[in-house]
């Protein structure tokens, strides 16, 4: 019986990974010697999506070349390590995005977020589990007017180990005092996926243009659990909540 569903933020409730794509595109390009475009740069994004800010700082340097670049800027931005100096640049660029209230009020799913009102009105337990930090956090809740549908909202300062780690929803379902059996995650990234299943936890991942290929590909979830068309999210998520339908993870 599903008595909790866990959200995550960026890409399943706000199209923020398509800002984040463009955050990252903008700094690898102010850090490139050659010339870099967006598509390049969101093309290898998606490989890293739902990725800590190293993870994926790091690739992008690999990806593109710039640790000697970013080695030369360490004492400008007051950094140890290269792919800091790629996260500090994109950082200061997506938070510029995230002050803009119209921008994130812009790119919501609707469907999704339908989903997180009616597990409200079901009487499910609601958590938000996001490796965003707790201010990126609140301030799109707060654009978005989601700041009061959550029990529990975690960040990426609450956790140790980032998803694919489970130790978030693993905290979410302590927290919201409910088994993981109990609990139903819906995601929108493999990594995120790979969390929900490590946790023991049922997962709808729905599969925005961004992620689908990635979650298409993915060995954790059945496939009848990714939701291809976001339209459907709502009926698949509300069919599990009502009618208790057991969701069957596979193995990697």
């Amino acid at each position: 019986m599903i008595l909790a569903m866990i959200f995550d933020l960026d890409g399943t409730l706000v199209k923020t990974e398509w800002l984040k794509s463009l955050s990252y595109a903008q700094a690898v390009q102010r850090l490139s010697p050659a010339p870099v475009t967006v598509e390049e740069v969101q093309a290898a994004f998606a490989d890293v999506v739902g990725r800590s800010r190293e993870e994926v700082s790091s690739a992008l340097l690999a990806r593109f070349g710039l640790e000697v670049a970013a080695r030369a800027r360490l004492e400008e931005f007051e950094a140890r390590f290269p792919w800091q100096v790629l996260a500090r640049i994109r950082l200061e660029i997506y938070d510029g995005m995230l002050a803009d209230s119209d921008t994130l009020r812009s790119n919501q799913w609707p469907h999704n977020v339908e989903l997180l009102h009616a597990a409200r009105r079901a009487s499910c337990k609601t958590a938000l589990a996001s490796m965003s930090t707790c201010d990126q956090v609140t301030r799109v809740l707060d654009a978005i007017g989601l700041q009061d549908q959550f029990d529990v909202v975690l960040s990426r300062e609450d956790v140790e180990c980032p998803k694919p780690d489970p130790e978030i929803y693993l905290l979410a379902g302590r927290l919201l005092d409910t088994p993981p059996r109990e609990c139903l995650v819906i995601e929108d990234s493999p990594a995120g996926v790979q969390a929900a299943v490590a946790a023991g936890m049922n997962c709808v991942a729905v599969a925005p243009p961004f992620t689908r290929a990635g979650l298409l590909a993915q060995p954790w979830l059945a496939q009848e659990w990714v939701v291809d068309d976001p339209a459907r999210l709502p009926l698949v998520g509300e069919r599990v909540i009502r009618h208790n339908h057991p969701i069957v993870h596979t193995t990697a």
